[in-house]
């Protein structure tokens, strides 16, 4: 049972934002708000911070390690690949290879990005 615990405590956040990826993808496009004129920027902008969130996510699962964080932003670009597949089945939704490439890509790539600035910082000021 601890195995699991510890599993959980590593992984749990990636599962969480896995599912709610899923979540928001698999809503038909006729059932999704429309934030009038700046609707594209709000759900591009809710790509990468549901992305950044993602690969930190799987960063952490991977214990933090600074040469695993391109491993945690691979994660993160094959899991929105298979999301925007996903995608096909869903109606009125279509597979967007810029949200991938665009999106998605900069969301992880920020939000790892910065996070390892502040933890090199952090840990710089740590040892004055």
């Amino acid at each position: 049972m601890l195995k699991l615990k510890d599993f959980l405590q590593r992984w749990g956040f990636a599962i969480l934002m896995m599912a709610a990826i899923f979540g928001f993808s698999s809503r038909p496009n006729n059932e999704l708000p429309n934030f009038g004129s700046v609707d594209s920027l709000v759900k591009k902008g809710g790509h990468m911070i549901g992305y950044a969130l993602l690969g930190l996510s799987y960063w952490r699962g991977l214990e933090l390690k600074r040469n695993k964080v391109w491993l945690a932003w691979l994660l993160a670009i094959l899991y929105a690949i298979t999301d925007e597949f996903h995608q096909t089945f869903v109606p009125g939704r279509h597979p967007s290879p810029w949200d991938v490439m665009i999106f998605d890509n900069l969301g992880a790539m920020i939000g790892l990005l910065v996070y390892a600035i502040f933890k090199k910082k952090f840990a710089g000021n740590k040892q004055r």
